[in-house]
């Protein structure tokens, strides 16, 4: 045989073993016959993300910080993604000084996407102590010329126990320390809040919790009980809006006192990673501060 006739030969034996193994199986079903793709729905408030670390968020997971309200939030930082938190008080105190409280920072970074590590710094300048910010530590040292300026830092964890199932709340536990940096009357505290909550078909949540601290006023050990319950309503895409009742009450000290506040808010999303908010809140008996204004901002990277 000549080589020509050996190299068609040789082509026409490839070309019959290729449309052979090209021909499809009687089982594999026609396109038409398949099931279009859908994408994963993530819904935060009942699993976890289905991303990789360092992955784009998704659009339907709006940036949701603690500073929000005096109530935090039921989420966590997710795995790898660092939240940094942000915020001004003024406090009308009702019988001392004006209270100055800033910059109420914290850095929330998460392990993993139902726990986060939580380090902050604030520094607060009056005639009490702050009593209405949920990002300064405990629930606040409200005692009448108890300071003229104090700082301390903050640091401890945030962990994610439940997520919603029906009428099953997303709930989460915080622990944290203060140690005071600065100011005559500071001392350390201990800090636990247990928060839950569920949101609604509508996109309304409702969130509550109960934060319990130690604390010592003038060689007087007690410690304070701090309930509060936020309902949260979306207007529109980008802005939230909330009404919150919140009390702080004493235990162990020997002229007990029991504060109660009203307070609305609004915050909105400039992107999905940084928001800006506002509260203002009125106390409702003389215990409490006669007013207070707080804004600040927080920003996920």
């Amino acid at each position: 045989m000549s080589t020509t006739s050996f190299r068609c030969a040789v082509l026409l034996a490839c070309l019959w073993a290729g449309s052979a193994s090209a021909q499809v199986p009687e089982d594999v079903p026609s396109p038409s016959d398949r099931v279009p793709f859908q994408p994963l729905m993530d819904d935060s408030r009942t699993s976890p993300p289905f991303r990789a670390v360092g992955e784009p968020l998704l659009e339907m997971e709006p940036l949701e910080t603690d500073r929000d309200s005096f109530t935090p939030a039921t989420s966590t930082v997710d795995q790898g993604w660092l939240i940094v938190e942000s915020a001004y008080s003024f406090i009308d105190q009702r019988g001392s000084k004006d209270t100055h409280s800033f910059p109420e920072f914290i850095a929330r970074y998460g392990l993993a996407d139902w726990f986060e590590l939580r380090f902050g710094a604030s520094y607060e300048v009056g005639g009490a102590g702050n009593s209405i910010s949920s990002g300064g530590g405990g629930p606040g040292r409200g005692e009448p010329g108890e300071i003229e300026s104090e700082s301390q830092l903050l640091y401890g964890f945030k962990i994610g126990l439940t997520q919603q199932d029906a009428w099953k709340p997303r709930s989460a536990l915080i622990l944290q320390g203060t140690s005071p940096t600065s100011g005559t009357e500071a001392t350390s505290q201990f800090v636990g809040t247990y928060v839950l909550g569920w949101q609604f078909a509508n996109g309304w949540m409702w969130d509550s919790a109960v934060r319990f601290a130690t604390d010592e006023f003038e060689a007087d050990r007690h410690s304070l009980w701090a309930p509060s319950t936020v309902l949260k309503v979306p207007v529109g895409e980008r802005w939230n809006a909330h009404a919150e009742y919140f009390g702080i009450r004493s235990s162990g000290l020997v002229d007990p006192k029991s504060d109660h506040y009203f307070s609305p808010g609004v915050h909105y999303l400039l992107t999905n990673d940084l928001e800006l908010g506002v509260r203002i809140g009125w106390g409702l008996n003389d215990d409490a501060a006669n007013f207070f204004t707080n804004v600040g901002f927080g920003w996920r990277m």
